[in-house]
């Protein structure tokens, strides 16, 4: 028998199968002090090496309230209870006779948590973003775990659980954490639900809002407030701001209707409402969506053009390349430009086809995919005229390089994208323009591509 584990010793983590579950409890209830005892959602593991069991990793339902865990993660008692499934509990950990060597718990524990994301999902239907367990010092002190790049957070207080309410029994446990994705903390504690957590069939976001400015003063609030009131004073009970602001949400949630954009409404949790600027029920003592109607008919009566400049003015701003280098703890390099790709589509939905159907010409970012400036291309003409329109409501593109396809290359939209918007632009020469193409290829110094 081999007296310390190494890599090349051929350990593999894997789920446990249904007809070996007898076999996993049966292990757990003759080697562990606790026995089998996993509750809520269920992954069982196990350790092989050369076709023997080395060892067994439980994993279940996190712990409803743990202070030091909470803590950690920063998240509102609303919050935890909203994303609290997308943790998991390393309920059972124990190796078997045959993997008692050193070096091998931690290795079982490597393995069990890089496998444990698509094991929860396969299982559960939904991913898990960060575990944890608790460990009796008493026992031992953790050095498995700590070896497996858990972080001791503290201490529990000394009670559990029982049928609804709490029991205090003393035995105090130290509270270890470990993350499964990058960032998962900040997601677990971010105001709107990232990206990885909503599981909506219809709805797939694109983009994070929490690395959005809504509140500040060229935030997305301020901005929509600055839009004419286009209502009647009597019965108003949401500002134009807050309607809109919540229809862009849900917008940029995935929803591609007005009866999408209701149904996200509904769904915005009570952070998120608050954060959006909505009105607060004094009886209800929350915050209320706009409904549906609400939603449909200011965003058919307000004015188009100006919400667009608005909220694409406001996407343009916001520097997301900055803003994801810093929540990634990286360095944004301050020199590197930011792509503008401009390109027409026909718009689905409006009811219109044929010759009537609607083409806009729009002006995407390359890193986010967001929408930064739209116009519509007038009937009976082509996107080449929508151009120079498009880059005027976009305004400065100082620090953008904006790219384009061939149809838009010539020398006009050139010196408009440097010497109207001070910006840079990468246009496709193709063999539609054969003497420009010559006239690349003869210059000197082989500095464009074939």
């Amino acid at each position: 028998m081999r007296e310390r584990f190494e890599v090349g010793d051929g350990l593999v983590v894997r789920r446990v199968v249904a007809g070996e579950v007898a076999r996993f409890d049966g292990l757990l209830d003759e080697h562990h002090w606790l026995g089998r005892g996993l509750v809520g959602e269920i992954v069982r593991q196990v350790a092989v090496i050369d076709g023997e069991w080395v060892a067994l990793v439980g994993w279940g339902s996190p712990a409803f309230r743990v202070g030091a865990r909470d803590r950690w993660i920063g998240w509102s008692s609303e919050q935890r209870t909203r994303r609290l499934r997308f943790v998991a509990n390393n309920q059972r950990f124990c190796v078997l006779p045959a993997g008692r060597v050193a070096n091998l718990a931690s290795a079982t524990l490597a393995g069990a948590l890089r496998a444990l994301p698509a094991d929860w999902d396969a299982l559960w239907g939904h991913p898990v973003v960060l575990a944890e367990t608790f460990t009796d010092p008493v026992r031992h002190a953790g050095g498995c775990y700590r070896a497996a790049n858990f972080a001791m957070v503290g201490q529990t207080a000394g009670w559990r659980r029982a049928n609804g309410s709490y029991v205090h029994h003393g035995h105090v446990k130290a509270v270890w954490v470990r993350e499964l994705r990058r960032r998962s903390r900040q997601m677990l504690a971010g105001v709107f639900d990232h990206r990885v957590f909503t599981g909506h069939p219809r709805r797939k976001p694109i983009i994070d809002c929490n690395l959005l400015d809504f509140e500040s003063d060229a935030g997305l609030l301020a901005r929509l407030d600055r839009l004419p009131e286009h209502r009647s004073a009597r019965g108003i009970r949401h500002s134009v701001s807050s309607i809109l602001a919540v229809a862009i949400v849900a917008t940029m949630s995935g929803a591609k209707s007005y009866r999408g954009i209701g149904e996200a409404a509904a769904d915005l949790p009570q952070d998120v409402l608050e954060r959006l600027g909505c009105r607060f029920h004094p009886v209800k003592v929350r915050f209320i969506a706009p409904s549906e109607n609400t939603l449909r008919t200011t965003l058919q009566q307000v004015d188009a053009d100006a919400l667009d400049a608005a909220v694409g003015a406001w996407i343009s701003d916001q520097d997301l390349t900055a803003r994801v280098a810093a929540a990634n703890n990286d360095t944004a390099d301050e020199t590197e430009l930011v792509g503008v790709a401009v390109d027409g589509k026909w718009l689905r939905g409006t009811g219109r086809t044929g010759a009537g159907q609607v083409k806009l010409f729009a002006g995407l970012l390359h890193h986010s995919g967001a929408v930064i400036g739209q116009t519509q291309v007038p009937d009976g003409t082509t996107e080449n005229l929508a151009f120079d329109p498009l880059l005027d409501q976009i305004g400065d593109l100082a620090g953008k390089v904006v790219t384009a396809d061939a149809a838009h290359t010539n020398a006009e939209n050139a010196r408009h994208v440097v010497d109207d918007h001070h910006g840079h632009y990468l246009l496709a020469l193709k063999g539609n323009q054969p003497t420009a193409q010559s006239t690349v290829k003869a210059l000197p110094g082989g500095s464009f591509s074939p």
